[in-house]
């Protein structure tokens, strides 16, 4: 009898412990930009010309990711590639070339920030986009709320 409760154990175990493991996982994600000035982070110290502020909230961690979900798909030619609880991550195309731009979001609910990275995938310049699309995500992130 002991030995057919051990995987059960293991398994209770494991799903008690997944959503401490995930938020620890997500509080180290790399989210570190090239050498290149077409990347912003919020993970980065605050002193890099690649900082951005994160995205705060003070509403439950649920209404915030639907906010922000809400505010991604504003912009245009988006693809969510992760839709998860604490991880959003998605593609974005420029209109004429089609070249990627990657931005991805997590949530801390502990801390009420949801980190940012912002980076494209060619070219070495992006003239700034990557940094205007992140604040007018916060932009609208804001406004749906009030």
């Amino acid at each position: 009898m002991i030995f057919s409760l051990k995987p059960y154990a293991l398994a209770g175990i494991l799903i008690v412990l997944s959503p401490y493991a995930f938020t620890k996982i997500l509080q180290n994600a790399d989210m570190t930009c090239p050498d290149s000035p077409n990347c912003v982070s919020s993970k980065l110290d605050a002193d890099s010309s690649q900082y951005i502020e994160p995205l705060t909230f003070k509403d439950s961690p649920d209404e915030a990711m639907t906010r922000l979900k809400t505010a991604l798909l504003d912009e245009k030619r988006v693809t969510i590639i992760t839709n998860e609880p604490a991880l959003l991550r998605a593609e974005l195309r420029s209109l004429v070339f089609r070249f990627v731009d990657d931005v991805e979001f997590i949530l801390l609910a502990e801390q009420g920030v949801i980190h940012v990275r912002s980076m494209s995938r060619t070219g070495y310049y992006d003239f700034g986009v990557n940094r205007r699309r992140v604040e007018r995500i916060r932009n609208l992130f804001r406004k749906i709320r009030e």
